[in-house]
């Protein structure tokens, strides 16, 4: 099996279900700009102001937030075509997934989270994902979770990313099935998730002629959830957790992954989680291999 994709003339791919494909020299642009704009036009914000960031830094919304009732129809319209939009734009993917928490009972506060979204792409409608040649086929993920983050029924939220090179081609943020009792518990919750999602990884590549045949890295920024991966004998701190999440265990063993640290400024998956202040953000998405069409 051939393992380099001829991508002489993309033809019919250039526009797909709103994802624009530009072949360039040096490899492939990939971007919603299009789909971004219609989506600003649908809601009346094209002349709106631009702002630098999706979400507000420190921002604290919940289901019993103040404020009038939303058109809920609306509501999940914007929400719907935000959700859609991630699909290259892994920048608003927290974010969208912060306001989707509220779609039975949106309010006033709720309807000016999503609309900060569209001001933000506003500001930077020419972004997407660039995926330069290259023969880098090393899979490498980042794993991170916020504690108890959730307002509502104190749950944390997972996020991972996972690359092939330099750019991100596979995430995700979640809010956890559990409500975790501390940030190592959620960090290892978060972690064991990144962990199945790569064993899949691992398969796939296997069957497109792309085998791993070293064990997937898995970065984490929190070495007590690294060192409760790696040895079972911490029965106080992890007896209370549910069995499947200790399948990180057993793929370690198997060496299909292993765990390392990074540090918490350099973990990329840190922009699925929360809310950042603008230079951590800004230098996130830089990581996730995101630019601007020159």
């Amino acid at each position: 099996m051939s393992k380099e994709f001829e991508m002489t003339d993309i033809g019919l791919m250039a526009y797909y279900l709103g994802v624009e494909v530009k072949q360039l020299e040096d490899g492939i642009f990939i971007t919603q700009e299009g789909y971004a704009k219609e989506i600003l036009k649908k809601f009346k914000m094209e002349d709106c102001k631009a702002i630098n960031t999706p979400v507000e830094c420190g921002i604290k919304l919940s289901k019993n937030v103040g404020g009038e009732k939303v058109d809920p129809t609306l509501f999940k319209s914007l929400v719907g075509s935000l959700r859609y939009l991630t699909c290259t734009r892994p920048d608003i993917l927290y974010a969208t997934g912060l306001v989707s928490r509220y779609m039975e009972n949106p309010t006033t506060t709720h309807f000016k989270a999503a609309k900060r979204i569209l001001r933000y792409l506003k500001g930077t409608l020419d972004y997407g994902l660039f995926y330069s040649n290259t023969h880098d086929y090393k899979l490498v993920g980042y794993s991170d979770s916020d504690w108890a983050g959730d307002n509502d029924g104190r749950k944390s939220t997972s996020g991972f990313v996972f690359f092939m090179g330099d750019t991100a081609f596979t995430w995700m943020s979640k809010k956890q099935p559990i409500v975790t009792l501390s940030t190592c518990e959620a960090e290892y919750v978060a972690a064991t998730s990144s962990v199945c999602h790569a064993v899949w990884l691992r398969s796939l590549l296997e069957e497109l002629g792309w085998p791993q045949k070293e064990p997937t890295t898995i970065c984490v920024d929190n070495k007590s959830a690294i060192a409760l991966s790696k040895n079972p004998v911490f029965h106080n701190r992890s007896k209370h957790i549910d069995t499947r999440f200790h399948y990180i265990r057993e793929c370690i063993a198997k060496k299909e992954v292993q765990v390392e640290y990074v540090k918490s400024q350099d973990q990329v998956a840190d922009i699925f989680t929360k809310p950042l202040k603008f230079e951590d953000f800004i230098k996130l998405r830089s990581l996730l291999g995101m630019i601007n069409q020159v």
